[in-house]
């Protein structure tokens, strides 16, 4: 017996959502480069992925531990550069080996290419150039895929949290609740959040919990008002009323009953809320108040651009891989939407005329 049994209602809205080739294509694309980047030390990294040295195996790439120089037949005491011990002959003379990534570059070290000072023009060995400090913009550009889509999600996950459990108190209970929660919601969204963000920034470093938590108490209210609505509607229908006649708590009846179908806006409007959420980490880390150095992010790109205007690699591909991740992003919440509204029976009607075409003609039969 399955441990999730979706109702035929939903089952039906999935069908018609894959159906949508370019909504489904998106969400595949875009699920399997975000794995993809959650194992990015495995193929843009400085550190090995497969390390034998002295008999001993080991995985670098997967861990923190430090690696000294001097392990490696070095004088200092500090962090290996193992693309100049793989390079060594000594190393490969003593039985060594190594599997650096395919990219062995950091996003946080820097490198020097002869004869072009930071930052550099695209080359063979760093395609995307390097920044005003001399790192490898392609490492910055992975990594910072990474942190814009995971910061999104938990943002957009914890204003839905919030934003749907306030909505479904207000919508369900009305009256004086209903009353007080809408002040309260007026009263906090006049709030200037950019103002905010910059006296938090100006009195603590801002950090990426920081900011997924100042992002979700702003956001949560535009979801609290779609789920008010919605539960408003369908705490007045004969279902809702036919359980609590059958004697369901007013909390059984909110959760089994009403919320499921008052979730339909939240469902379609997350992918245009993780838009929104790499927007803002974007336009906070150009300003300046976003993710402290030497994060990856692609709004620090952006501002080393504002500062060397003939560099436009800073620029061109950091912006490639924001429009990219916001298509596909836009395209399945377009899907999503279509597919969840009962009112467009577009992909229906297509499917329709498929089976038609299919068919032979009266006139190729006769």
């Amino acid at each position: 017996m399955p441990l999730l049994r979706l109702d035929p209602l939903t089952s039906k809205r999935l069908k018609r959502f894959w159906r949508i080739r370019r909504g489904s294509w998106s969400l595949c694309i875009l699920v399997a480069t975000y794995v993809l980047s959650l194992a990015a030390e495995v193929f843009v990294g400085n550190r090995p992925v497969v390390l034998r040295h002295d008999g001993v195996w080991s995985f670098p790439a997967l861990t923190d531990r430090y690696y000294s120089q001097k392990a490696f037949g070095g004088t200092l005491d500090v962090e290996a550069d193992f693309r100049a011990v793989k390079a060594s002959p000594d190393f490969a003379a003593a039985g060594g080996f190594m599997i650096l990534p395919p990219h062995p570059y950091s996003p946080l070290e820097s490198v020097r290419i002869k004869g072009d000072p930071p930052p550099s023009r695209p080359t063979a060995e760093h395609p995307f150039g390097t920044d005003d400090r001399g790192r490898d913009v392609l490492a910055r550009v992975v990594y910072g895929f990474r942190t814009s889509l995971t910061f999104a999600f938990l943002v957009a996950a914890g204003a839905y949290a919030v934003g749907i459990a306030f909505g479904a108190i207000q919508g369900f209970w009305g009256g004086a609740v209903d009353i007080v929660g809408q002040r309260m919601t007026e009263i906090w969204s006049a709030l200037p959040f950019l103002y905010v963000v910059i006296l938090i920034s100006s009195a603590l470093e801002p950090s990426f919990v920081m900011l997924v938590g100042i992002l979700v108490v702003f956001q949560w209210i535009g979801i609290s008002r779609y789920t008010r609505a919605e539960v408003l509607r369908e705490r007045q229908k004969d279902y809702v009323v036919a359980a609590r006649a059958l004697g369901a708590s007013p909390l059984r009846a909110l959760f089994t009953h009403v919320i499921g179908n008052a979730l339909t806006p939240a469902i379609t409007l997350f992918p245009f809320a993780l838009v929104g959420d790499i927007f803002s980490l974007t336009a906070l880390d150009f300003l300046g108040f976003g993710l402290p150095a030497p994060t990856p992010s692609w709004g620090e790109l952006f501002k080393q651009a504002r500062s060397n205007f003939s560099s436009w690699w800073l620029v061109g591909f950091p912006f490639l891989a924001l429009l990219m991740t916001l298509l596909l992003t836009t395209l399945v919440g377009e899907a999503l939407r279509e597919a969840w509204d009962p009112r467009d029976q577009r992909p229906a009607i297509q499917e329709d005329r498929r089976k038609r075409s299919r068919a032979p003609s009266a006139k190729r039969a006769a």
